[in-house]
């Protein structure tokens, strides 16, 4: 008998203590600190948005905050079209991987890492789309180290067809790119 009107007491408390959760937060932020946190320690940063990525080359798709602290220049009318079946990067590609490898080596975003997605349509095999993937985000990769950038600071990955939206040959050319995203744990200069 003790032992159930003590868990009744304690789930009572419990009980009484997530339900009143909202209060204790409204009043403990009435009560002064003696020396207020950081901003940046209090905000979380939101993972990358694979949907807010621009197209910035025939092949490749940037992530906004890279073009934002890069200042990468691109063509309005690019639109990704690696080949099919290839992993081979037009001179566009080269020109805004120079100026991402630039930004990476001694630019605003000087030893902080970023991710290689790579992508392909969805014909084929998932194994052979996730390997078209990986060897896209390679030659990215390869590229990149070649212009001085630490191969640590690159995540190479890659997605296959599983994001793939096409369903025709139009739309097949925007699944076969690679996206280029800040690394999740890096944080762009001016966020703190």
């Amino acid at each position: 008998m003790k032992t159930t009107t003590l868990a009744l007491v304690l789930a009572s408390v419990a009980a009484l203590g997530v339900g009143c959760s909202k209060d204790k937060a409204k009043s403990a932020s009435t009560i002064p600190e003696s020396k207020p946190a950081p901003a940046a320690t209090n905000q979380v940063k939101p993972q990358p948005n694979l949907t807010a990525d621009q197209q910035v080359s025939p092949n490749l798709a940037l992530a906004g905050d890279i073009i934002a602290a890069c200042g990468i220049k691109t063509t309005a009318s690019a639109n990704p079209k690696f080949d099919y079946d290839k992993d081979d990067l037009s001179l566009e590609d080269r020109a805004v991987l120079d100026q991402v490898a630039t930004c990476l080596t001694t630019g605003a975003l000087k030893g902080k890492g970023v991710s290689l997605i790579g992508r392909a349509d969805p014909r084929g095999t998932e194994e052979y789309n996730l390997g078209l993937g990986s060897r896209r985000s390679e030659s990215v990769s390869s590229y990149l180290v070649r212009l001085g950038v630490a191969k640590t600071q690159l995540g190479v990955t890659t997605r296959g067809a599983l994001d793939a939206t096409g369903t025709d040959e139009a739309s097949w050319q925007q699944d076969r790119r690679v996206d280029i995203q800040l690394a999740s744990n890096a944080t762009v200069p001016g966020d703190s």
